[in-house]
This record gives structure tokens, sequence and C-alpha cells, in this order.
């Protein structure tokens, strides 16, 4: 049989984000009412600039493949993170296809973030905070917009340089007023919103620092001694997460040195009804999210199934 061999660019002609939001809805519904393999991250230092990550399997009911990603993460380089997706056939183990994991992965990252800003941040949510401009920044605030009508972004930056460019660069593709914050005070003083993607190790959210009703999504602590908010905020707020094993482990809660006590629920028993989300206007919540390896199978079989159509994607037989 041929594998299907797709580049970046073949990911990204093949994945639309409105309907990769509505598979993933489905999906993290789907996983809390069967999940049948616990997802696992296997991650070995190589040096000190550089990781390697597998993250496995992707496995989900009503989908008939599974996924294998492997990862080089080097956060000098960029981009920081490069590597595949391998899809495989659930029943027989035939490799379908290997694909770019990069923007697959970014894209089903942001897909994550908007989902979660949908079912816990208040209706009306509008003011937007960004801490962390890279490449992760942008997919969100892109993916906000299918969930939200925003009014305004900050952008809060360790290197204040690469705030204002991304906020020129954000305010040109979106036509959305996107400007830097020269700290993570001001960024999230009038937030409804607060999007965090930085590879921090220290956290920077504390009680005190938002209002009422805002929402956070972190993303930054998906490995051990990672940390964006702190124990005591995350003790305040009902928090929500993609995992609780995971997130225990390496995830937000294990870089506040909490345990599950402090987990509310995951965001797929939301979603199957059988834990409530967000119950007041004036509630704090925060969606802490490590990624899963079903949100890959969802995006690498939602690629796949408009590449094998595709004859201009390549194909080889490693049988051959």
């Amino acid at each position: 049989m041929s594998t299907l061999l797709l580049t970046r660019t073949d990911v990204v002609r093949h994945m639309e984000a409105l309907t990769l939001l509505s598979e993933m809805r489905e999906a993290f519904r789907a996983d809390a009412e069967g999940r049948t393999v616990e997802p696992q991250r296997a991650r070995a230092p190589l040096h000190a600039q550089g990781s390697s990550l597998v993250v496995f399997p992707g496995i989900l009911t009503g989908i008939p493949a599974y996924t294998v990603k492997v990862h080089a993460k080097f956060p000098g380089r960029s981009p920081a993170i490069q590597g595949v997706v391998q899809l495989h056939d659930l029943e027989t183990g035939a490799l379908l296809a290997v694909m770019d994991s990069g923007h697959l992965t970014a894209l089903r990252t942001g897909v994550v973030g908007a989902l979660a800003s949908d079912v816990l941040a208040r209706q009306d949510a509008a003011r937007v905070a960004l801490i962390g401009a890279g490449a992760q920044a942008s997919m969100q605030l892109k993916s906000l917009r299918l969930v939200r009508s925003l009014s305004h972004v900050r952008v809060y930056d360790v290197e204040v340089a690469r705030a204002v460019e991304f906020a020129a660069r954000m305010y040109k593709a979106l036509n959305l007023p996107v400007r830097p914050a020269m700290s993570v005070e001001e960024a999230v003083e009038d937030a409804d919103i607060i999007v965090t993607a930085t590879p921090s190790r220290e956290p920077f959210l504390y009680p005190g620092m938002l209002r009422a009703g805002t929402h956070v999504t972190t993303l930054g602590a998906d490995e051990p001694g990672k940390a964006e908010v702190s124990a005591g905020l995350l003790r305040q707020s009902t928090f929500f997460c993609d995992n609780r094993a995971l997130n225990v482990a390496m995830g937000a809660p294990a870089g506040a040195g909490l345990g599950e006590e402090c987990i509310h629920a995951e965001l797929g028993e939301v979603l199957a009804g059988r834990k409530p989300g967000r119950t007041d206007a004036g509630q704090v919540t925060i969606f802490g999210a490590v990624g899963l390896p079903f949100q890959d199978l969802v995006a690498a079989w939602h690629v796949y199934q408009g590449a094998r159509t595709d004859d201009s994607v390549q194909r080889v037989d490693f049988q051959g």
C-alpha cells in the first residue's frame, strides 16, 4: 500500500479551522464518554539546547485510525518544534500517512483554546490579553475570533520588540485593535479572556490581578517544571483541564505544586454534561492544556480525508 507524505504546505491546504473546531468539540465529548487508552507523553532531554518528545496513542471512538507524534523541541531555533505525525490504520497498523506536525499542532492547539473559551468564558467576553507573542499567540487569537466578537487585544512579551511587531502584524491581518503592553499587569487589567503561551518556569498570574468573570487559558505549562499560574490563583478559581492525570504530572497544577484536588473537571466532562462549566458571571475560570494525542488524531484525520484524493500529494510504498 502507499503512504501519503504530507508537507507543511499539504497540511495547510487541507485544514479548515471552523470545521476542525466542530470536530474537536465532538472529540472532547467522545473522549469523556468512552476513553479506551490513557494518553502518554514521553520526553527525553538530548542536551542543553534540545529534547525529544513522543505523544501517543491518538485514539478515539469513531475514527478507524491512531496517531503517534514525534517532535524535536529546540527552543533556541525557529521553528522551535519540528516533527511528524504518523497516522496508522487502527485495525491493521498500516501506515496511512506521515505529515508535518508543525502547523497541525499549532492549529489544533489554537482550536482547543478557542473551544475552551467558548465553553467557559462569558458570552459577552470581548477583551483579550495575550501573554507571550510567539507563533501560538497568533493562532490563539485567530481561533478565538471563531467563537467570540473581540473588541481589543493587549499583548505582553518579555521581549518588548516582539510584542510591538506582533501587535502591528495582527492589526494588519485581522483589522482588530491590538497593542503592546509593558507588563503582565497592564495586559490583564481589563481582560475578559487571557491566553498564556510562554516557556516560563515561574508563575506570573496571581490573585488580585484578574477581574471577576475572567477566563484564563494556560498553555505553557506542558512539561514538568514549567508554570504560568500561581497556586493561590488556581485555588481561588475554578480549574478545568484537558486530562487530569497529565495535568497533575506536568500541567498547571504540577507547576504550582498542587494535585488533583484543584481540578474541577475535564473540558470533555463539561461538554458531555457530566460536570458543570461556568455557573456564575463573576466566576474566574482557568483551562489548563498539556496537549493530548486524540487532538492530534482529530486534526490528522481531518487532513487525511482531504489529502487522500489530492493527486498532487506525494506517496511512497515503504514495503516496496
